[in-house]
């Protein structure tokens, strides 16, 4: 649960504890920017919070614990949702611009930045998601740079739980390890965590004579983050669909709900040839899926 236990300590006195990180661990930055970005984001609300009433942009107050470094970010993009399972880790792709003083060297081993997901309010976020590795950083001019870099999600290691399904705050974040320096934006877009879903459908009998009716079982699941396994989704409305054999598009016959398992269960007249399938739509928490057809023969 690394990052869960982090934003724990954010709120707390604790998360300045372990801001000190020596300029020694410079030259190998990657291997624990994870971490240190949690800890730049706790020191930059930590001395924020005891200077200035929240923005929604964090330079930072200087403190004796935190100096502020001239750093903006805007341009952000991110995918629109991100789908997660329940054992494979997850990596979703961040762009942004960076803008940053004279006196800043982005190609420094010093500097990092990189960006990160929050969910619930940026002044008391509930969870937050970072990348393994920093950003990279292509100048575009003397005080400006594009850069790409990662959010690494692990299902496996409980850094979710169920209720984090749905739309998160996107921010980024930059640090210097030599004086802990640290420069920090939220509300920068948004993103969906979605619990990844699973549908699937069998067709029958096989083969059908014409007229009669072809019975289509299947089941709705999703991810559950807390037992890392697939639970069936309850009461979601889910299109029974049928492409003629020889055509390329499913037309919905009609809509049925899954029971309280996620199973799912519709009847259709047999007429041609062709696949039979089932749809969802999605909601906010959890993605859209289709079942691969099932053929069955009309004879």
């Amino acid at each position: 649960m690394r990052i869960r236990a982090t934003v724990a300590a954010v709120t707390g006195a604790l998360a300045l504890s372990a801001l000190a990180v020596p300029a020694a661990q410079a030259a190998d930055t990657s291997s624990s920017f994870r971490t240190d970005a949690a800890k730049a984001f706790a020191a930059a609300h930590t001395a924020h919070t005891a200077h200035t009433a929240h923005s929604g942009i964090t330079a930072f107050s200087t403190s004796a614990d935190t100096t502020a470094l001239d750093v903006t970010f805007s341009n952000l993009k991110i995918a629109a949702a991100i789908k997660v399972g329940t054992t494979n880790k997850v990596a979703s792709t961040v762009t942004y611009t960076m803008t940053h003083g004279s006196d800043v060297d982005i190609t420094s081993d010093d500097f990092a930045t990189g960006p990160y997901i929050y969910k619930g309010s940026y002044d008391s976020p509930s969870n937050m998601l970072f990348g393994d590795y920093p950003a990279t950083c292509t100048a575009t001019s003397s005080t400006t740079a594009t850069c790409k870099g990662d959010i690494d999600i692990y299902p496996a290691e409980g850094e979710l739980i169920n209720a984090d399904a749905g739309t998160w705050s996107a921010g980024a974040l930059a640090l210097t390890y030599s004086n802990s320096a640290e420069a920090d934006q939220g509300g920068l877009g948004t993103t969906k965590v979605q619990r990844y879903s699973t549908l699937n459908v069998n067709a029958g009998p096989e083969p059908v004579y014409k007229g009669k009716t072809v019975t289509s079982t299947g089941k709705l699941a999703r991810a559950n983050w807390e037992d890392n396994k697939y639970h069936g989704y309850t009461n979601q409305p889910v299109k029974l669909q049928f492409r003629k054999a020889g055509t390329s598009t499913y037309t919905t016959v009609k809509t049925v709900y899954s029971d309280l398992y996620g199973n799912l269960k519709a009847t259709a007249t047999a007429t041609y040839d062709g696949y039979w399938r089932f749809s969802f739509a999605g909601t906010t928490t959890t993605p859209a899926v289709n079942a691969v057809g099932d053929y069955v023969d009309v004879r």
